[in-house]
């Protein structure tokens, strides 16, 4: 486990505080918690941007070829 030091706002800290004092967990476990709550929703957003990226990418591609499809003379 790696140490770290950081500082807090007083309003954060206190709220904190608060909530421990009705739970049953160290600060230290709650921190962490949370810290991994955020790393997992700030994932969901860098992979959701990048989709949409792709997206835009594949969606310009795709009406290309269907463009080139609708001018294909299909005769029968």
């Amino acid at each position: 486990m790696k140490t770290v030091s950081l500082k807090i706002d007083d309003s954060i800290f206190g709220e904190t505080e608060k909530i421990l004092a009705g739970l049953n967990k160290p600060r230290n476990r709650y921190i962490n918690e949370a810290i991994d709550f955020y790393n997992k929703v700030q994932r969901k957003e860098i992979l959701e941007k990048k989709l949409k990226k792709e997206s835009r990418i594949v969606k310009v591609d795709s009406m290309s070829v269907l463009k080139d499809f609708e001018e294909i003379d299909y005769a029968d």
